[in-house]
């Protein structure tokens, strides 16, 4: 028996990875599953980059759940592994396609996350922190941990506290790997760092066109401003709304902000040894190629 094969797409946002997916699922008869922790809201269309020719490729896990619904790894993890199931019965290639680093981890590396409910109450106190003392906290509970986590992602740190402190155990060391479901093939977008930041300067730029600030003001006054909003591109109009900041400056913090979290997403991602690094799509078509011709027995 030979374990069924899946195909990971990733890279640093704005490097073009779902551009460059949908056009090798075309090739490849495949199938897309995205890993993004925020395009799986429903609402969050301009802030988050949802791509837009969905039609003419199947996509699964974008718009499925309103922003004040909870959402983590542990549930992404299973939602994915079921889709991706569902596509190799139809004899079709899944293509798991994002740059949210522990959402790829949890599928590629079969994380099994501790089983821990939330504590609304515990949650609200450690949101009213700013992500410096979050980190502060997490690191006296969790040292090695500490020196994994993305320390500038608000909700993971509040997660992890949340678990330590009701396990009074490390947050770490009770996700464990097992054996891989699938076999896999990883291949990473990388561009020039110069090419990369004027991408991100662009798509910005067309968000501000497309109507980013009433995007994030029906959002805010709909919802206040719960984890989802306290992200990229979203958090950076709270103070324009208070009337603290200009427009242009708020495009200028979301672009240095995007630029941060793009450099944290390869930082992330260069820790894996097993992603095929290429720049251009034909380089990963003849990786694919060969990818598609081995066998590998279970």
């Amino acid at each position: 028996m030979k374990k069924q094969k899946l195909i990971v797409i990733l890279g640093p946002t704005a490097s073009g990875k779902s551009e460059m997916a949908i056009k090798l699922a075309k090739k490849f008869k495949g199938e897309i599953i995205s890993a993004d922790s925020r395009q799986i809201y429903k609402e969050m269309e301009i802030g988050t980059a949802k791509p837009k020719n969905t039609k003419k490729i199947a996509h699964y896990l974008i718009d499925k759940i309103k922003p004040d619904k909870e959402y983590n790894a542990a549930l992404f993890k299973k939602a994915a592994i079921k889709i991706i199931k569902n596509i190799q019965k139809k004899e079709k290639m899944p293509f798991l396609v994002g740059g949210t680093g522990l959402y790829i981890r949890a599928v590629v590396d079969n994380i099994q996350f501790p089983e821990v409910p939330a504590d609304n109450e515990l949650r609200k106190k450690l949101e009213k922190k700013n992500i410096k003392s979050l980190f502060n906290i997490y690191e006296k509970l969790d040292p090695q941990g500490a020196k994994l986590i993305d320390k500038e992602n608000k909700r993971r740190l509040v997660r992890a506290i949340e678990v330590c402190k009701i396990t009074g155990k490390s947050f770490w060391q009770q996700r464990k790997t097992e054996k891989p479901i699938f076999e896999i093939l990883q291949i990473g977008l990388r561009l020039p760092k110069g090419l990369l930041r004027n991408n991100i300067k662009k798509r910005i730029e067309n968000m501000f066109r497309q109507g980013l600030e009433k995007e994030a003001r029906v959002l805010s006054k709909k919802y206040g401003w719960i984890p989802p909003l306290n992200t990229i591109g979203y958090q950076e109009w709270k103070e324009f709304f208070e009337n603290k900041i200009n427009k242009n400056e708020v495009k200028e913090l979301i672009i240095s902000h995007t630029n941060k979290f793009a450099r944290r997403q390869m930082t992330w991602f260069k820790k894996d040894k097993t992603i095929h690094w290429v720049k251009n799509q034909k380089r990963a078509e003849q990786l694919i190629r060969t990818f598609l011709k081995q066998n590998t027995p279970r």
